[in-house]
Formats: C-alpha cells, structure tokens, sequence
C-alpha cells in the first residue's frame, strides 16, 4: 500500500503525457483522479496504522544496488505518515486550482505528479541514498514549475531556486556518503545507522557530516542565513507552485532535521546545539521583522515561513538541550504540529493571495483594502487562516507554538523571551493583513473582487476546516506522532 501511495502520481503523470495535447480538459481530470486515488491510498495506509505501536509500520524492502548495499526501503511511523497525507492532501487542492488552466498543461500536470512521488518517497524512504532519489525527484520538477509558469523575473528566481538547492543536496549527499563509509559493514539503511550509532564516540568527521547535513536541510527549511532563495522563488512562482513549495517543499527541510539528523546523531547534535539555538532565534525574529516591512503578500507570506521554519529549529534545539525527556517530546510535539499546520495555513494563504491576484491584478497591501465588502465568504476564510497563522487558540496554529514555549520555558526564560518577541511581531503582521486587505472602504483597485469560483473556495474551505479541527482536537494528531516524538526524545 506504501509504495502504491507513492507511485500512483507518477503512474498518473506517465498517463497523462500520452494523452493528446487537445485534450486540455481531460488532462486535468486524470490528473485530479490521480491524485485523488493518491490520497485514498494515504488513507488506506491510516486505517491500518496502529499509533500505539513504536516503530515503522507498512515496511517494504527490495535489494536495490546490491553492491553498495543500497535498498529500495520504505516504511512510516506517525511523523511521516501525518507528512504523506499532508502531501497528498495539497496535491488535490492543486490539481483542484489548476482545473481550468489551458497553459500547457501536460507538462504542468505531469512535473507536479512527478514532484509529489518524490515528495511522498523523500517521507517514506528508509535508505540513505534511495531518500537522495527522491530528494532530488521532489525538487528538479519546481525549477521548470517556476521558470516556465511563474511571473516575470521567473528565470531568475528559477535559477537562484536551482543553484541553491543544487548545492544543498550535494551536501547531504556528502555527507550520507560518510555516514555510509563510517558504518562497518557499509550501509544506507537508516534504521541501522540509528541503531549503530556510529557518531556516538565523538569525532571530527562527526562534526563535518553534521555541518553538511545541516548545510542541506538549513538551505531547505529555510533558516537564516541559507534563506535568500526562497522570497523570490515564492513572489515568482505560480500560485500553485508556491502552494507546494510552501506547503511540503520546506517540509523536506524540516523532515531531514528531526528525523535523521537528530537520531543519528544525537551526541554531535549536543556538542552543537548553541549553533541550533542561535539559528533558529535568528530565523524567528528576521522572519517576523522582515515580513512586517513587507508590501507584496507573496514576500510577506515567504518570510513568515521563515519564522514559523525557525519554530522547527528550534524544536531541534530543545530536543538535545532540555534537561527531561517530557521536555523534549514536548518540543518535537510542537514542532511537528508546526510543520502540518504550517503546511494546511501558509498553503491555503498563498491560494487566497493567488485568487487576490487574479482578479484584482495586484498583490500590494496598498492596493487592496475592503475585500471582506466585495467577497465576503472568501475574506472570511482567508481571515481564518491569517488568524490560525498567527496563533489563535482553537486554531492548529496554537497548539504548536504553544508546546515549543511551553518547552522554551522549561529550559531557559531567555530562550522564551526571545519566541514570545517573535511571537508578538507576528501578530502585529498578521493583523495587519487582516486590516489593510480585509477591512475598509474598498480601493479602486479592490472593487474588481468578487467571490472566487466554488471549487476554489471549497479548497480553501477545506484546509480552514482542517486546521479547525486540529486546534479543536489536537488528540488525534499527538496521538499518531506520539510514539514516533518519545523515540526520537529517547534517543
């Protein structure tokens, strides 16, 4: 069931590319199938996943590269299994936005089922070298997404997106190869690095393979100062695009980081954690003054990923510095439910920013005012979002951040001080949105809103709903992640 999660949307996108390009209307519709038969799949994989059994579940293994011992291996534990439905979620309301658009789209169907194949194996994959294969199927579709569908300066944030994740994989690749080369017998297999615990007697290549890792990751979560790429590749990008890449693209970054790095390295990730600490305040207080000096809701929205993508660095650091193990997992729980809320909110706010665009021809603060008069039911889902964004108790945004301060506070007030700073600009921001874009007399430019078509606002309705419930009822998602948060807080 794992591996037909993951390759029903290639499967799909080898369908749609002999389809006739006449056909426009029927390449979307198979597309969407495909990705609805993808998410089905990922449901049928959470019917029969047991969270209260540690461990991986829905394993399969097949011989690969025998002469490296490189495997074809794949398995979930709750965090990735919340990340592949996630994932396969977001590929709907894509496929769902995208219904009606003419502009080539054979090749745009087929690199966003190609990208979410890789997306959903980089979850699943429990081989080194096999997680780099996807790792790089993930990514090389958004550069031709960006450069051919995005806005005007698109080869240029393409390129920029392409050079920096470029170097970002090769450094994880380096450093899996040393990994690899340190481990007697030889191997990928994540599962038995973690067990081996080959870094545990501190060395120097610890530090380097350490640094490389968090190199690549950094550049894809992305936290400061590996950041520069992702504000252009968002205000360029497609809507769609930005959706993905927002949504699971960073995500990538953030699975790397809690889910190898640190079981694999728990010691060097100690010796290490003040650069962890200081990262992630960096990136949580740059990304909330960034965004607030902001006009274009586009870049407004790339850097508050910034911010809420430090939460998660900081999720790291708590898991080696705080002194208990309910410290810990408390931190990992937030920081996971950061990642899948962040992924439901940023994602649904760049579909609103999208369907702005669209009809007012401009993505400038300035421009738009008074939204909520010309589109009431849009405007009152995307001030849903904006408010589960900035922390709104009984909104999925809350319960993440509310777990990493409470996690802050048990280890070091200063610590704390600084995320609720952050927190507080925020908020400012968010409000901001919701009173420069939302209320008022409609501007000029704003009277050409009107509410958007019903499918798109069924996507935003889903992904507000979502989010509803996790904050409402947070139990469920801290019960599927609950054994996989005490692991890593044990390790």
């Amino acid at each position: 069931m794992l591996s037909l999660t993951i390759f029903l949307p290639l499967a799909t996108a080898l369908v749609v590319l002999i389809l006739p390009r006449s056909r426009p209307f029927l390449i979307r519709w198979v597309a969407l199938a495909g990705a609805l038969l993808a998410f089905t799949a990922a449901l049928g994989l959470l019917t029969g996943f047991d969270a209260a059994r540690p461990g991986l579940q829905w394993r399969a293994t097949l011989p690969w590269i025998p002469p490296v011992n490189a495997a074809y291996d794949v398995g979930v534990n709750g965090f990735s299994l919340a990340l592949i439905l996630l994932t396969a979620w977001l590929l709907v309301t894509v496929m769902v936005y995208v219904l009606r658009n003419d502009d080539r789209p054979k090749g745009h169907a087929a690199l966003f089922l190609l990208m979410a194949t890789g997306l959903l194996g980089v979850f699943a994959a429990q081989d080194l070298l096999l997680f780099y294969l996807f790792f790089e199927v993930g990514l090389v579709p958004m550069y031709f997404i960006i450069g051919l569908w995005g806005h005007e300066d698109r080869r240029y944030a393409a390129m920029k997106f392409f050079l920096y994740t470029r170097a970002a994989s090769l450094a994880i690749l380096l450093s899996f190869l040393a990994l690899y080369l340190l481990m007697e017998p030889h191997t990928f297999s994540l599962p038995t690095i973690i067990e081996a615990q080959p870094l545990a007697q501190g060395s120097t290549a610890g530090g380097w393979i350490m640094l490389g890792m968090l190199l690549g990751f950094g550049v894809k979560l992305p936290t400061v100062p590996l950041h520069n790429w992702l504000p252009d590749a968002h205000v360029e990008a497609p809507t769609e695009g930005s959706v993905m890449l927002a949504g699971i693209q960073l995500k990538m970054g953030a699975y790397g980081l809690l889910a190898i790095m640190l079981p694999t390295m728990p010691r060097v990730m100690l010796e290490y954690a003040w650069l962890l600490l200081a990262l992630a305040l960096i990136s949580l207080v740059y990304g909330a003054l960034a965004a607030l000096a902001q006009q274009d809701l586009k870049r407004l929205i790339a850097y508050t990923s910034i911010n809420h993508m430090g939460y998660i660095m900081l999720a790291a650091a708590l898991a080696v510095l705080a002194p208990t193990a309910s410290v810990q997992a408390l931190a990992l729980n937030g920081g996971i439910y950061q990642i899948i809320s962040h992924g439901l909110l940023t994602g649904g706010m760049f579909f609103a920013v999208g369907v702005i665009q669209d009809q007012t021809g401009t993505r400038e603060m300035g421009r738009l005012s008074g939204l909520s008069r010309q589109a009431t039911v849009f405007s009152l889902l995307t001030g849903v979002l904006v408010f589960g964004s900035l922390g709104l108790p009984g909104l999925s945004g809350f319960i993440g951040e509310f777990q990493l301060l409470g996690a802050a506070v048990s280890w070091n007030f200063g610590v704390a001080g600084v995320t609720l700073a952050a927190l507080v600009i925020t908020t400012g921001l968010y409000l901001r949105i919701v009173i420069s874009v939302l209320w008022g007399e409609p501007h000029a430019q704003a009277a050409a809103m009107r509410e958007p078509e019903g499918r798109k606002l069924a996507i935003l309705g889903s992904l507000t709903i979502l989010s509803l419930l996790l904050g409402i009822l947070p139990s469920w998602l801290l019960g599927i992640i609950r054994e996989t948060t005490r692991g890593l807080a044990a390790g």
